[in-house]
């Protein structure tokens, strides 16, 4: 509880300077993974005069299920009218099923850290491109992407980079991981404007792109 009060004591301190009209102010949703004080940090947090609110504290070791049902608790007090940002999140997986509780935004280091590490995201899976598996495969690591990095360079060569610890390979992991990324994006919009989102959120979970590795 202190350390949900002290968040708006910060919260109050920002909102009482001037900001330039490009600049705004999220307040931030604490509380760990308490309902009761996720409940008492969304209801203070909203009665401040912010531009959008975010939700933080999560994606740091709790399970999915436990920060989805936080999520749950946090968006369902937050305004509509106003952005929803969770801080920090995540996975594919993550994202999606947050897009499904009313989150709008998101921020991580998934997509550049793991393309650093040799992981890529796909619409096939995970691809651990260290693996000797990929070492004489001529074909892109996904052949539905669209990427500078799939439409120009086999996973062959990508892993002949990485085991060769070439900085370039994690240039072109980390712009496909990047694409990756923004397509997903775009897709879950598509889904939304049509209707369809539902539907969508249900193919993604039995998918490979839920969490398989290969």
């Amino acid at each position: 509880l202190e350390a949900a009060q002290i968040s708006l004591l910060w919260l109050d301190r920002s909102l009482s300077v001037e900001r330039l009209p490009y600049q705004s102010i999220h307040g931030i949703v604490q509380g760990g993974t308490d309902p009761k004080l996720r409940t008492f940090s969304a209801k203070e947090t909203c009665e401040r005069a912010c531009d959008g609110f975010s939700i933080g504290g999560l994606s740091v070791g709790e399970a999915q299920q436990e920060m989805l049902d936080t999520v749950s608790i946090c968006t369902e007090i937050l305004p509509l009218n106003k952005p929803r940002y969770l801080m920090g999140v995540g996975t594919p997986l993550d994202i999606v099923e947050s897009v499904d509780r009313g989150v709008d935004m998101f921020d991580c280091v998934m997509p550049t850290r793991n393309a650093r590490n040799g992981t890529l995201f796909t619409s096939l899976g995970r691809v651990q491109i260290r693996k000797s598996i990929y070492r004489e495969v001529d074909d892109p690591i996904d052949p539905a992407c669209k990427c500078h990095t799939c439409l120009h360079y086999s996973a062959a060569y990508l892993h002949h980079l990485f085991k060769a610890q070439e900085y370039t390979a994690m240039r072109l992991n980390t712009i496909h991981n990047l694409y990756y990324y923004l397509n997903l994006m775009k897709r879950i919009r598509q889904a939304i404007v049509q209707g369809e989102y539902a539907a969508f959120v249900r193919n993604f979970r039995t998918s490979n792109e839920a969490g398989s590795f290969s």
